[in-house]
């Protein structure tokens, strides 16, 4: 079954966005990339991505990130139908809406009754950013909606002494802790809830403005008022149109096994989709990471796991970034962003 398909962000950030200036007059603080070697500043058309392991540094070029089988494959693979339950929202990152494309809608909703009469999730295997993602595939408001998920090796397992306490709680407290939760039990409806923070920053920028404190863009700026810089906080939604179901490639994997071929728990293979939407921006990262699971359709459960009550590696990085003021906090409406197309 093929269902074409495409893919909008599901959320929009609210938050009033800043530049870095200079105190003493106003001017924006610009970040320039510059090599450590020859001091000349580069162009994003000529920065390539690096692996430090300590003593060598690895340098993987843009075509050899595109030559890898999983970073273009053009497709979200089902893997299996799983019971909702058993998906913790821990796992779950980044959503995305689904748009049926094509002259007919039926495999969409075909694929979209079969999740809601089952009261299954989809666990699917897609590509993103030149890795390759697990994530589910389920049903909101009669919408398909992508939802990445970390691996199981990303989950920290948790150890807190202070849980495992044999510490008395007697009937009289646990009495007063069920009534407090009584008193503020409730519906959840979202739009009840408003970021005050974001209200009153809006309302001491639009006074400062009434006031006229404020300074000329084009004196401080510059005469576009643009950052070079922006491109690089954008993101990149480099999803799928097409969206394969795997029932035929996992008999034919069958078959391939039956036959003497051991295939492993991995994919055989690659299934081509129709076409690729991507949201317009650009997204870079400044590590390469090893790829996980790029030979399996999952990665394995017992998997070696973090500890959150253990000693954490490397020291957190605090990031700055710069981005243009949108000045709005109301909420975009998905199904419209501008999208460019590309044959898979």
């Amino acid at each position: 079954m093929n269902v074409p398909v495409k893919a909008y962000s599901t959320t929009t950030d609210h938050d009033v966005s800043f530049h870095q200036v200079h105190d003493a007059d106003g001017g924006r603080i610009r970040y320039q990339r510059r090599c450590e070697v020859c001091g000349k500043k580069i162009d994003y058309e000529h920065i390539d991505k690096a692996y430090d392991d300590g003593d060598q540094t690895v340098v993987i070029h843009e075509e050899e990130f595109e030559a890898l089988p999983e970073a273009t494959n053009d497709e979200i693979e089902v893997v299996q139908f799983v019971p909702s339950d058993q998906v913790d929202p821990v796992t779950l990152e980044k959503s995305y809406f689904l748009e049926p494309q094509g002259k007919s809608p039926k495999s969409y909703l075909l694929l979209r009754e079969a999740l809601q009469s089952t009261d299954r999730t989809a666990i699917v295997t897609f590509a993103l950013r030149q890795k390759t993602r697990l994530g589910v595939l389920r049903v909101q408001d009669d919408v398909l909606v992508l939802q990445g998920m970390h691996w199981a090796d990303e989950i920290r397992e948790v150890d807190f002494p202070a849980t495992r306490s044999r510490a008395r709680i007697s009937p009289k407290e646990k009495k007063l802790a069920k009534a407090l939760v009584d008193q503020f039990a409730s519906d959840f409806t979202p739009e009840e809830f408003e970021d005050t923070y974001q209200v009153e920053l809006r309302k001491l920028i639009d006074a400062k403005l009434e006031q006229g404190d404020s300074l000329d863009t084009e004196a401080t700026f510059g005469a576009s008022g643009s950052d070079e810089d922006a491109g690089e906080d954008a993101e990149v939604i480099d999803l799928m149109e097409a969206l394969k179901a795997s029932l035929d490639r996992k008999r034919g994997r069958g078959r391939t096994s039956r036959s003497g071929r051991s295939s492993g728990p991995g994919r055989s293979g690659t299934a081509k989709g129709s076409s690729t939407s991507r949201a317009s921006g650009a997204s870079k990262t400044s590590a390469a990471s090893g790829r996980k699971g790029a030979s399996g359709t999952t990665s394995s459960k017992d998997s070696t796991r973090n500890s959150t009550g253990g000693s954490a590696k490397g020291s957190a990085k605090s990031a700055k970034t710069t981005a243009k003021s949108s000045g709005r906090s109301t909420r975009k409406k998905t199904g419209t962003p501008s999208s460019r197309r590309k044959s898979a």
